[in-house]
Protein backbone atom coordinates (compact mmCIF):
# COMPACT_ATOMS: atom_id res chain seq x y z
CA UNK A 1 0.00 0.00 0.00
CA UNK A 2 3.03 2.08 0.77
CA UNK A 3 3.86 1.60 -3.10
CA UNK A 4 0.11 2.59 -3.97
CA UNK A 5 -0.06 5.70 -1.81
CA UNK A 6 3.70 7.14 -3.61
CA UNK A 7 1.98 5.95 -7.40
CA UNK A 8 -0.91 7.90 -6.07
CA UNK A 9 1.29 11.12 -5.37
CA UNK A 10 2.36 11.43 -9.16
CA UNK A 11 -0.93 12.10 -10.25
CA UNK A 12 -1.38 15.47 -7.65
CA UNK A 13 -2.42 18.90 -9.90
CA UNK A 14 -2.52 16.53 -12.70
CA UNK A 15 -5.60 15.02 -12.54
CA UNK A 16 -8.03 17.46 -11.03
CA UNK A 17 -11.84 17.46 -10.91
CA UNK A 18 -10.51 13.63 -10.05
CA UNK A 19 -8.39 12.10 -7.14
CA UNK A 20 -5.22 10.70 -7.64
CA UNK A 21 -4.96 7.42 -6.62
CA UNK A 22 -1.85 4.57 -6.79
CA UNK A 23 -2.63 0.54 -7.27
CA UNK A 24 -0.66 -1.58 -7.63
CA UNK A 25 -0.80 -5.66 -8.34
CA UNK A 26 1.09 -8.35 -6.71
CA UNK A 27 1.78 -12.25 -6.26
CA UNK A 28 0.69 -12.79 -2.55
CA UNK A 29 2.68 -16.09 -2.76
CA UNK A 30 6.13 -14.83 -3.94
CA UNK A 31 5.76 -11.11 -2.43
CA UNK A 32 6.60 -9.77 -5.90
CA UNK A 33 4.67 -6.39 -7.31
CA UNK A 34 4.73 -7.05 -10.86
CA UNK A 35 2.22 -3.68 -11.53
CA UNK A 36 1.49 -0.33 -10.67
CA UNK A 37 -0.54 2.30 -11.87
CA UNK A 38 -1.61 5.72 -10.94
CA UNK A 39 -4.46 8.18 -12.50
CA UNK A 40 -3.31 9.49 -15.93
CA UNK A 41 -2.62 13.68 -16.46
CA UNK A 42 -6.16 14.88 -17.04
CA UNK A 43 -7.67 11.98 -14.81
CA UNK A 44 -8.30 9.44 -17.09
CA UNK A 45 -7.37 5.93 -17.18
CA UNK A 46 -7.39 5.67 -13.90
CA UNK A 47 -5.29 4.13 -11.52
CA UNK A 48 -6.87 0.63 -11.07
CA UNK A 49 -6.94 -0.26 -15.15
CA UNK A 50 -3.76 1.30 -15.56
CA UNK A 51 -2.37 -1.27 -13.61
CA UNK A 52 -4.51 -4.09 -14.78
CA UNK A 53 -3.06 -3.41 -18.24
CA UNK A 54 0.62 -3.29 -17.66
CA UNK A 55 -0.50 -7.07 -15.64
CA UNK A 56 -1.92 -8.33 -18.61
CA UNK A 57 -3.08 -12.18 -17.52
CA UNK A 58 -1.05 -12.14 -14.60
CA UNK A 59 -3.53 -9.90 -12.89
CA UNK A 60 -5.84 -13.34 -12.65
CA UNK A 61 -5.79 -14.77 -9.25
CA UNK A 62 -3.48 -11.58 -7.83
CA UNK A 63 -4.27 -8.88 -4.87
CA UNK A 64 -4.67 -5.18 -5.48
CA UNK A 65 -3.43 -2.34 -3.28
CA UNK A 66 -5.81 0.65 -3.98
CA UNK A 67 -5.69 3.80 -2.48
CA UNK A 68 -8.88 4.49 -2.66
CA UNK A 69 -12.34 2.52 -3.41
CA UNK A 70 -12.53 1.77 -7.10
CA UNK A 71 -15.08 3.09 -8.72
CA UNK A 72 -18.34 2.04 -10.13
CA UNK A 73 -19.83 4.37 -12.16
CA UNK A 74 -20.08 5.27 -15.80
CA UNK A 75 -18.34 8.52 -17.29
CA UNK A 76 -16.02 8.66 -19.67
CA UNK A 77 -14.59 5.26 -19.34
CA UNK A 78 -16.21 2.14 -17.36
CA UNK A 79 -16.35 1.34 -13.99
CA UNK A 80 -12.91 0.46 -12.52
CA UNK A 81 -15.29 -1.90 -10.35
CA UNK A 82 -15.91 -4.09 -13.27
CA UNK A 83 -12.45 -4.03 -14.92
CA UNK A 84 -11.09 -5.47 -11.50
CA UNK A 85 -13.84 -8.23 -11.96
CA UNK A 86 -13.30 -8.88 -15.23
CA UNK A 87 -9.60 -9.10 -14.70
CA UNK A 88 -10.61 -12.24 -12.45
CA UNK A 89 -8.15 -10.37 -9.06
CA UNK A 90 -9.01 -12.41 -6.17
CA UNK A 91 -8.51 -10.07 -3.68
CA UNK A 92 -8.48 -6.43 -3.41
CA UNK A 93 -7.30 -4.08 -0.21
CA UNK A 94 -8.20 -0.69 -0.33
CA UNK A 95 -6.99 2.39 1.95
CA UNK A 96 -10.28 4.39 2.06
CA UNK A 97 -13.70 4.88 0.81
CA UNK A 98 -15.10 7.49 -1.59
CA UNK A 99 -17.33 9.87 -0.60
CA UNK A 100 -18.88 10.47 -3.63
CA UNK A 101 -22.30 9.48 -3.85
CA UNK A 102 -21.92 8.20 -7.26
CA UNK A 103 -19.48 5.33 -5.29
CA UNK A 104 -19.77 5.47 -1.35
CA UNK A 105 -19.27 1.85 -1.13
CA UNK A 106 -21.22 0.20 -3.97
CA UNK A 107 -17.41 -0.19 -5.29
CA UNK A 108 -16.38 -2.21 -2.11
CA UNK A 109 -19.95 -3.89 -2.38
CA UNK A 110 -19.97 -5.17 -6.55
CA UNK A 111 -16.64 -6.68 -5.89
CA UNK A 112 -17.51 -9.06 -2.79
CA UNK A 113 -20.62 -9.68 -4.63
CA UNK A 114 -17.98 -11.58 -7.24
CA UNK A 115 -16.57 -13.10 -4.98
CA UNK A 116 -13.41 -10.53 -4.41
CA UNK A 117 -12.03 -10.93 -0.89
CA UNK A 118 -12.11 -7.26 -0.02
CA UNK A 119 -10.17 -5.48 2.89
CA UNK A 120 -10.13 -1.58 3.91
CA UNK A 121 -7.98 0.27 5.95
CA UNK A 122 -4.76 0.02 5.53
CA UNK A 123 -2.25 2.87 5.61
CA UNK A 124 -6.05 4.92 6.06
CA UNK A 125 -4.70 8.02 7.47
CA UNK A 126 -1.80 8.59 5.21
CA UNK A 127 -4.46 7.50 2.11
CA UNK A 128 -7.31 9.91 3.53
CA UNK A 129 -4.12 13.06 3.67
CA UNK A 130 -3.16 12.37 0.39
CA UNK A 131 -6.94 12.38 -1.33
CA UNK A 132 -8.12 15.26 0.80
CA UNK A 133 -8.58 18.01 -1.92
CA UNK A 134 -11.23 14.82 -3.25
CA UNK A 135 -12.78 14.49 -0.48
CA UNK A 136 -13.67 17.82 0.69
CA UNK A 137 -14.84 19.12 -2.92
CA UNK A 138 -16.94 16.00 -2.20
CA UNK A 139 -18.43 16.89 0.78
CA UNK A 140 -17.77 20.63 1.83
CA UNK A 141 -17.91 21.72 -1.98
CA UNK A 142 -14.61 23.21 -1.47
CA UNK A 143 -10.29 22.65 -2.39
CA UNK A 144 -7.90 21.56 0.04
CA UNK A 145 -6.27 24.66 0.87
CA UNK A 146 -2.44 24.84 1.70
CA UNK A 147 -1.06 27.89 2.87
CA UNK A 148 2.78 28.86 1.98
CA UNK A 149 4.51 31.26 4.24
CA UNK A 150 7.78 32.50 3.99
CA UNK A 151 9.58 34.46 7.29
CA UNK A 152 12.87 36.20 7.49
CA UNK A 153 14.92 34.93 10.76
CA UNK A 154 13.13 37.56 12.77
CA UNK A 155 9.36 36.64 11.65
CA UNK A 156 8.99 39.27 8.99
CA UNK A 157 7.65 39.50 5.92
CA UNK A 158 9.48 42.44 3.64
CA UNK A 159 7.37 43.37 0.85
CA UNK A 160 8.51 43.60 -3.11
CA UNK A 161 9.20 47.07 -4.46
CA UNK A 162 8.18 47.85 -7.90
CA UNK A 163 7.77 43.77 -9.13
CA UNK A 164 10.74 42.49 -7.84
CA UNK A 165 10.20 40.47 -5.07
CA UNK A 166 12.44 40.33 -1.73
CA UNK A 167 13.53 37.38 -0.89
CA UNK A 168 14.09 36.10 2.40
CA UNK A 169 14.98 32.00 2.10
CA UNK A 170 17.45 29.87 0.20
CA UNK A 171 17.37 29.05 -3.55
CA UNK A 172 16.79 25.55 -2.03
CA UNK A 173 13.90 26.46 -0.17
CA UNK A 174 12.57 28.57 -2.95
CA UNK A 175 12.61 24.97 -5.35
CA UNK A 176 10.93 23.35 -2.28
CA UNK A 177 8.15 25.50 -2.72
CA UNK A 178 8.30 25.00 -6.23
CA UNK A 179 7.50 21.78 -5.75
CA UNK A 180 4.69 22.50 -3.55
CA UNK A 181 2.88 24.49 -7.06
CA UNK A 182 3.45 21.40 -9.11
CA UNK A 183 1.10 19.41 -6.29
CA UNK A 184 -1.18 21.90 -6.72
CA UNK A 185 -4.45 22.43 -9.32
CA UNK A 186 -4.40 26.20 -8.53
CA UNK A 187 -2.21 28.73 -6.47
CA UNK A 188 -3.62 31.76 -5.13
CA UNK A 189 -2.37 35.69 -4.44
CA UNK A 190 -4.11 38.57 -3.96
CA UNK A 191 -3.92 41.80 -5.47
CA UNK A 192 -1.23 43.57 -3.27
CA UNK A 193 1.02 40.52 -4.50
CA UNK A 194 0.39 41.13 -8.24
CA UNK A 195 1.58 44.95 -7.42
CA UNK A 196 4.15 44.40 -5.02
CA UNK A 197 6.14 41.52 -6.72
CA UNK A 198 4.79 40.65 -10.22
CA UNK A 199 5.02 36.95 -10.03
CA UNK A 200 5.00 34.33 -12.31
CA UNK A 201 3.47 31.61 -10.29
CA UNK A 202 5.07 29.03 -12.38
CA UNK A 203 7.09 26.21 -11.44
CA UNK A 204 10.25 26.54 -12.96
CA UNK A 205 12.52 24.15 -12.02
CA UNK A 206 13.68 22.31 -15.18
CA UNK A 207 11.28 20.35 -16.91
CA UNK A 208 8.74 21.09 -14.72
CA UNK A 209 6.92 24.00 -16.55
CA UNK A 210 4.05 21.87 -17.28
CA UNK A 211 3.48 20.81 -14.13
CA UNK A 212 2.12 24.74 -13.12
CA UNK A 213 -1.39 25.16 -11.86
CA UNK A 214 -4.09 27.21 -12.76
CA UNK A 215 -3.35 31.07 -11.37
CA UNK A 216 -5.53 32.52 -9.34
CA UNK A 217 -5.84 36.49 -8.14
CA UNK A 218 -8.22 37.98 -5.61
CA UNK A 219 -9.33 41.02 -6.31
CA UNK A 220 -12.51 42.42 -5.57
CA UNK A 221 -12.58 45.34 -7.73
CA UNK A 222 -9.88 44.38 -10.34
CA UNK A 223 -7.53 47.56 -8.96
CA UNK A 224 -4.35 45.28 -10.09
CA UNK A 225 -1.84 46.42 -12.60
CA UNK A 226 -3.40 44.88 -15.99
CA UNK A 227 -0.23 44.54 -17.44
CA UNK A 228 1.29 42.23 -15.21
CA UNK A 229 2.91 38.81 -15.59
CA UNK A 230 0.57 36.28 -15.01
CA UNK A 231 -1.98 38.66 -17.11
CA UNK A 232 0.27 39.11 -20.16
CA UNK A 233 0.98 35.21 -20.19
CA UNK A 234 -2.57 33.89 -20.15
CA UNK A 235 -2.74 32.43 -22.83
CA UNK A 236 0.01 30.23 -22.47
CA UNK A 237 -0.69 29.55 -18.41
CA UNK A 238 -4.17 29.20 -16.85
CA UNK A 239 -5.44 32.49 -15.23
CA UNK A 240 -8.10 33.49 -13.61
CA UNK A 241 -9.36 36.46 -11.32
CA UNK A 242 -11.91 36.01 -8.65
CA UNK A 243 -13.61 39.40 -8.70
CA UNK A 244 -17.16 40.98 -7.16
CA UNK A 245 -20.01 42.73 -9.31
CA UNK A 246 -18.52 45.95 -8.30
CA UNK A 247 -15.52 45.36 -10.64
CA UNK A 248 -15.04 47.61 -13.15
CA UNK A 249 -16.42 46.58 -16.42
CA UNK A 250 -13.66 47.97 -18.36
CA UNK A 251 -10.89 46.09 -16.47
CA UNK A 252 -12.72 42.85 -16.65
CA UNK A 253 -13.00 43.15 -20.40
CA UNK A 254 -8.98 43.93 -21.08
CA UNK A 255 -8.58 41.05 -18.90
CA UNK A 256 -10.83 38.86 -20.70
CA UNK A 257 -8.99 40.19 -23.88
CA UNK A 258 -6.18 39.25 -22.65
CA UNK A 259 -7.19 34.99 -22.20
CA UNK A 260 -8.22 35.62 -18.20
CA UNK A 261 -11.08 33.75 -17.06
CA UNK A 262 -13.16 36.62 -14.79
CA UNK A 263 -15.07 35.42 -12.41
CA UNK A 264 -17.42 37.19 -10.24
CA UNK A 265 -18.02 35.42 -6.61
CA UNK A 266 -19.86 38.24 -5.09
CA UNK A 267 -22.01 41.23 -4.98
CA UNK A 268 -19.87 43.36 -3.09
CA UNK A 269 -16.28 43.87 -1.74
CA UNK A 270 -14.31 42.80 0.21
CA UNK A 271 -14.84 38.67 -1.40
CA UNK A 272 -16.21 35.96 0.85
CA UNK A 273 -13.69 33.40 1.18
CA UNK A 274 -15.75 30.13 1.14
CA UNK A 275 -17.91 31.86 -1.92
CA UNK A 276 -14.18 31.85 -3.62
CA UNK A 277 -13.44 28.29 -2.29
CA UNK A 278 -16.93 27.24 -3.98
CA UNK A 279 -16.26 28.77 -7.31
CA UNK A 280 -12.89 27.23 -7.57
CA UNK A 281 -14.87 23.72 -6.79
CA UNK A 282 -17.28 24.44 -9.07
CA UNK A 283 -14.35 24.80 -12.06
CA UNK A 284 -12.85 21.18 -10.84
CA UNK A 285 -10.05 22.63 -8.43
CA UNK A 286 -9.51 20.13 -5.60
CA UNK A 287 -6.15 21.14 -4.36
CA UNK A 288 -5.26 25.29 -3.89
CA UNK A 289 -2.28 26.54 -2.80
CA UNK A 290 -2.33 30.41 -0.77
CA UNK A 291 0.72 31.81 -1.15
CA UNK A 292 -0.77 35.58 -1.33
CA UNK A 293 0.62 38.02 1.60
CA UNK A 294 -0.41 38.36 5.49
CA UNK A 295 -4.07 39.83 4.04
CA UNK A 296 -4.69 36.86 2.65
CA UNK A 297 -3.42 34.42 5.09
CA UNK A 298 -5.54 36.50 7.62
CA UNK A 299 -8.97 36.56 5.61
CA UNK A 300 -8.47 32.20 4.58
CA UNK A 301 -7.45 31.58 8.59
CA UNK A 302 -10.63 33.66 9.75
CA UNK A 303 -12.60 31.96 7.28
CA UNK A 304 -11.41 28.32 9.24
CA UNK A 305 -10.57 26.94 5.64
CA UNK A 306 -6.36 26.08 5.68
CA UNK A 307 -5.75 22.38 6.34
CA UNK A 308 -2.15 22.71 6.28
CA UNK A 309 0.85 24.98 6.64
CA UNK A 310 4.02 24.88 5.38
CA UNK A 311 6.55 27.65 7.04
CA UNK A 312 9.67 28.38 5.07
CA UNK A 313 11.90 30.40 7.62
CA UNK A 314 15.25 31.59 7.48
CA UNK A 315 17.28 30.89 11.09
CA UNK A 316 18.78 33.15 13.41
CA UNK A 317 18.33 33.20 16.93
CA UNK A 318 15.42 32.37 18.28
CA UNK A 319 13.36 32.11 14.94
CA UNK A 320 10.56 29.59 15.48
CA UNK A 321 7.78 28.53 12.78
CA UNK A 322 5.11 28.53 15.27
CA UNK A 323 5.18 31.67 16.98
CA UNK A 324 6.60 33.08 13.40
CA UNK A 325 3.48 31.87 11.60
CA UNK A 326 1.38 33.05 14.69
CA UNK A 327 1.74 36.56 14.21
CA UNK A 328 -0.54 36.53 11.24
CA UNK A 329 -2.85 32.93 11.42
CA UNK A 330 -3.80 31.46 14.53
CA UNK A 331 -2.20 28.03 14.56
CA UNK A 332 -4.51 27.05 17.59
CA UNK A 333 -6.04 23.18 16.56
CA UNK A 334 -3.21 22.72 13.50
CA UNK A 335 -0.33 20.37 14.55
CA UNK A 336 3.45 20.06 14.04
CA UNK A 337 3.42 17.45 12.15
CA UNK A 338 7.20 17.48 10.13
CA UNK A 339 10.32 19.28 9.99
CA UNK A 340 13.06 19.86 7.23
CA UNK A 341 16.12 21.87 7.26
CA UNK A 342 17.16 23.13 3.67
CA UNK A 343 20.73 25.04 3.68
CA UNK A 344 19.63 28.14 6.14
CA UNK A 345 16.70 27.53 5.98
CA UNK A 346 13.72 25.18 8.19
CA UNK A 347 10.66 23.98 6.67
CA UNK A 348 8.08 23.08 9.35
CA UNK A 349 4.44 21.87 7.77
CA UNK A 350 1.56 22.43 10.23
CA UNK A 351 -1.85 20.27 9.77
CA UNK A 352 -5.60 20.61 10.87
CA UNK A 353 -7.59 17.91 12.56
CA UNK A 354 -9.53 16.45 9.54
Amino acid sequence: MGIALRMAKRGLGRVAPNPAVGAVIADEASGEVFARGWTQPGGRPHAETEAIARAGARARGATMYVSLEPCSHHGRTGPCANAIIDAGLKRVVVAIGDPDTRVAGRGLEWMRKAGIAVETGLLADEAHWLTLGHILRTTEQRPFVQLKLALSADGEVPRGDAGQPAWVTSAEARAHGAMLRAEADAILVGARTIADDDPQLTCRLPGMIERSPVRVVLSSRLDVPLDAKVFATAREEPTWVLTSDEAGPVAAGRLRAAGVLVVPVAANAPLDIGEALGALADEGITRLLVEGGPQVWRAFADAGVIDEVVVYQAQGPGSDARSGASAFINLDGLSRISELKLAEDVVTVFRAKR
